[in-house]
């Protein structure tokens, strides 16, 4: 009996199941001539016995984790994995391979959707397809990749974790970054996840879902707490955030903690950052934006709008997922840190690369400001966290056997003597990164980011968009002074240029002269946030990759002092001019209240729905024309729907243009 799931099984399967050090010594010991010898029963069990005398057994109808191993390892060890290697290459040789040395074709068009809740309960439990049913009648979202001839795994993102079906029709080899206590429920929910795939038809390599669920926005408790964030926006846009009371901040933290506990996490963030955002106001803090406040409205907006139209739950509102999914032993490449905060608390952001899974996840640490003390990124640079400073940490390696992952993919380690975690040297462990973070051609990268939902309706996911992109060469370095903002073009080695975009701000004082230092040194790869901007790439650095090493610059000492030269940065051109000028008009009209808007104010408006026009914006001039008829109007609903129609329509012009 040929074991079809052993011949299935890539190098890159077994090291997902082990790790590739133990692959790699495997694959040596089997070319020393170190093999066991192998023996097949009848019923598909395969027997290794090696040369020391060690045992291995691997029983039919199971993975890897039910194998039996007489030495002392006490999980996965090299011996089950040489037998594999073994096996496969003596079949290899009874099959009389094709001369170019192929192997079986993969199978491509299987799902995991075929298996049916009887084998998931044979193989994973009852317990777990129970609690599976429970996350099922609440709903999740899910974004499935299915396999291809190049590529056979099937993958089901879900919220908290990622599942991995290793070998076409096999449950005994699934691969998930959740711990064991939970691995069973979620294999569960992504072989659901697949079946409600299958049932809408094809839907090309990837999918976004929701499944279970009672549809979009059930019951009139989330229909209530919806309409009354809508009215706390629409209260704010009438008032003005320049003269709203101390009460609203408190109002929009009330109702964003009842939307939470209905599970509609994407809205509820918008309101705790409107909260925010006046608190600053009132504080008179240089981190209040206008600008800000205006996206956040129309956010709330678009998500109510988009909710009500029947769109996808999961995707607009969020659902009812869990806080944290703890995580086995993960391996994770820190992509740089970001140091923020307000005058009173300051944070860092560390990114950090599932190189298993090919997502970015937030290490997230805070520190209060002692009065009178000034606390930059170079102070916080030393503080340990994990048992390594900040600044090691920001460009390491991390294992960790005591992680948990949110769904807004924060992650949490834990100290402990039990459950270790370690920091060593990052090396070129950029070089080795998933496809999904490390970007080699910006072109590709760019269709890949037109063809995302809209900003104001994506879910609200940190680090969605970071990634590691590949340099080949820096043309422009150019510095503006009065934006306070540094501008490099680089290109990738097919030409394809991004724009790298970095912000001054006193938490991270000589971040721009770092950063200005690391690309005119020739960097090999840029971490950070890659989005579409008026047309262009652009990437908001986190660190910079060189011949040297890996330079931080939000955590590079200095006061910011050097003199930043090269070209100025381009002339804007007129479309993203005139998107710009209608985007500060709108936002205007935000911060001093719709019904105290000016005949100023008004004709700001009109001339901007106009040069829009000019610019052959058609569709936006008309929302924007329609916002300064209705500003002269006096239906409270209509000009709030009309303002949020036409800054939605921005704002989308501006991401996708």
């Amino acid at each position: 009996m040929t074991r079809t799931d052993l011949l299935a099984l890539t190098p890159d399967a077994l090291a997902a199941l082990a790790n590739r050090g133990l692959v790699k010594r495997a694959a040596k010991d089997l070319d020393a001539g170190n093999g066991p010898g192998i023996a097949v029963s009848p019923d598909g069990g395969v027997e290794g016995t090696f040369p020391d005398g060690t045992t291995t057994s691997l029983p039919a109808g199971a993975g890897l984790e039910a194998a039996a191993c007489s030495c002392a390892a006490t999980g996965t060890c090299r011996h089950r994995i040489c037998l594999v290697l073994a096996y496969q290459r003596t079949a290899a040789d009874a099959a009389d391979p094709a001369p170019d040395g192929s192997g079986p074709e993969p199978d491509a068009a299987w799902s995991p959707g075929a298996f049916d809740d009887d084998t998931l309960a044979a193989v994973v439990g009852q317990r777990a397809v129970t609690a599976a049913r429970r996350t099922l009648r609440t709903g999740y979202s899910a974004r499935i990749r299915r396999p291809t001839a190049q590529d056979p795994v099937a993958q089901v993102e879900l919220p908290t974790c990622t599942v991995r079906f290793l070998v076409p029709g096999e449950l005994g080899y699934v691969d998930t970054d959740a711990s064991a206590s939970v691995r069973g429920e979620m294999t569960v929910l992504a072989a659901w996840a697949f079946r409600a795939a299958d049932e809408r038809g094809p839907t090309g390599g990837e999918a976004r879902l929701l499944v279970g669920g009672a549809g979009p926005v059930a019951g009139a408790g989330p229909e209530r707490v919806l309409d009354a964030a809508l009215d706390l926006a629409d209260q704010l846009l009438l008032d003005g955030a320049a003269h709203a009371g101390p009460v609203l901040p408190g109002a929009l933290q009330r109702t964003a903690a009842e939307l939470a506990g209905l599970g509609l996490h994407w809205p509820a963030g918008a309101l705790d950052d409107l909260a925010a955002q006046l608190t600053a106001y009132h504080e008179r803090r240089a981190d209040h934006d206008p600008g800000r406040i205006a996206e956040l409205l129309a956010e709330v907006h678009a998500r109510h709008r988009a909710a009500a139209g029947g769109a996808d739950r999961a995707q607009v509102l969020g659902t009812s997922e869990p806080a944290e999914t703890p995580l086995r032993r993960v391996r994770l490449a820190a992509l740089g840190c970001r140091i923020g905060g307000t005058s009173r608390t300051r944070t860092a952001d560390v990114h950090l690369a599932h190189t298993g899974t090919g997502v970015v996840l937030v290490l997230r640490r805070r520190w209060d400001v002692p009065e009178d003390e000034r606390l930059t990124g170079a102070d916080l640079a030393g503080r340990r966290i994990l048992g390594a400073s900040l600044r090691s940490l920001a460009a390491a390696n991390v294992v960790s056997e005591s992680a948990a992952r949110s769904a807004r993919r924060v992650v949490r380690v834990t100290a402990g003597r039990v459950a270790k975690t370690t920091v060593t040297p990052l090396g070129d462990a950029w070089e080795t990164l998933p496809g999904t973070i490390l970007v080699r051609d910006l072109a590709a990268e760019g269709r890949a980011l037109d063809a995302l939902p809209p900003r104001l309706v994506r879910p609200r996911i940190e680090a969605e968009l970071v990634r590691v992109v590949a340099v080949a060469e820096v043309r422009d370095i150019g510095y503006h002074p009065g934006a306070q903002r540094l501008d490099a073009l680089v290109a990738d080695a097919a030409g394809t240029t991004v724009t790298v975009s970095a912000d001054y701000s006193p938490h991270r004082p000589a971040a721009l002269d770092a950063l200005a230092e690391a690309l005119a040194a020739g960097p090999r790869h840029i971490s950070g946030a890659v989005r579409r901007d008026r047309g262009r790439l652009l990437i908001d650095p986190l660190a910079v990759m060189t011949d040297d090493g890996v330079v931080v610059p939000d955590l590079a000492p200095g006061d910011g002092t050097a003199a930043l030269g090269g070209p100025p940065p381009p002339v804007p051109d007129p479309l993203a001019q005139a998107l710009d000028e209608a985007l500060t008009a709108c936002a205007d009209a935000a911060q001093r209240g719709l019904l105290r808007a000016s005949t100023s104010s008004r004709d700001r408006i009109g001339r901007a729905a106009e040069n829009l026009e000019r610019a052959g914006l058609r569709t936006a001039a008309e929302t924007v024309a329609a916002l300064a008829a209705a500003l002269g109007g006096d239906d409270p609903r209509h000009l709030t729907r009309a303002w949020a129609t036409a800054h939605i329509r921005l704002v989308t012009t501006a991401e996708l243009r």
